[in-house]
């Protein structure tokens, strides 16, 4: 008999890693998961903003812990690995979050900061899911991931934001995304992408500074940013059996930027 919505959105007795979890879209997503019954373990540099992080997960009565790791680096990223396995047991989730971004011209944009983007954006992305594939998820043919792509990742800008690692970075997150789906789908994975607009963010805040976020709010269809509930329900929706044969898409979550052409 087919199960109901609420059985098939219900993450009781899954746990799911969240990278870049301490803030922003990844605390967001993390307190969906965690709504939905899946225990939590949240990652990013800062032990500091991953406790106050934490505390705020449990006091909304979620079971939560955090790990300190730089995702940018093999070694934390193994460690991080040992250390959640350790503790939580199997990962069914694993949400790549973590990123960075950096602003400026073409071509002056330093090459290390280019380094930096595509190394945490998608080198990061690529050994934690290889990690937590081998060592969890393939050998019992389960699993959800979710990588963190952007709209940037579809193509330019207006030309004064002045990203270009960050939209190649997740340009790659995305055929990334594609490519590691078609492999793994013999394992039972699931790997989808989701493509955010533009969100109020630690990360965020200089560009909207820049451009304006009634200016921005208004080239999207529905006249709005995004807010601290609008990745929620998608990100649910790609962890749990609701979304089981689903794989290898990137969804754009942007108030309808993406499809909009020349404006």
């Amino acid at each position: 008999m087919a199960r109901t919505v609420q059985q098939l959105f219900d993450l009781k007795g899954k746990t799911a890693l969240v990278t870049g979890g301490s803030r922003g879209l990844g605390l967001q997503m993390a307190h969906a998961l965690g709504e939905a019954g899946a225990r939590i373990m949240l990652t990013s540099r800062k032990a500091a903003d991953l406790e106050e992080a934490t505390a705020e997960l449990q006091a909304a009565g979620i079971d939560a812990r955090w790990i300190a790791a730089d995702c940018g680096k093999e070694e934390d990223i193994r460690r991080l690995v040992d250390e959640t396995l350790q503790r939580m047991g199997e990962v069914d989730v694993l949400v790549n979050n973590a990123g960075a971004a950096w602003g400026a011209p073409a071509e002056d944009h330093p090459v290390e900061a280019w380094d930096k983007v595509l190394n945490l954006n998608i080198r990061g992305y690529f050994i934690l899911s290889q990690q937590i594939g081998k060592r969890s998820m393939i050998a019992r043919k389960s699993g959800r991931i979710i990588n963190i792509a952007s709209i940037a990742g579809l193509g330019g800008n207006p030309p004064e934001m002045q990203t270009i690692a960050y939209n190649t970075s997740k340009g790659a997150v995305i055929t990334f995304t594609e490519a590691l789906a078609c492999e793994w789908g013999k394992y039972g994975i699931n790997v989808n992408a989701l493509c955010p607009g533009f969100f109020p963010s630690k990360m965020t805040q200089h560009t909207l500074a820049t451009l304006g976020e009634d200016k921005l709010a208004g080239k999207a269809p529905l006249k709005r940013l995004g807010d601290d509930e609008d990745l929620k329900g998608v990100t649910v929706l790609l962890a749990s059996d609701a979304g089981k044969h689903i794989t290898g898409q990137w969804l754009a979550v942007d108030g309808g930027v993406s499809v909009v052409h020349g404006g």
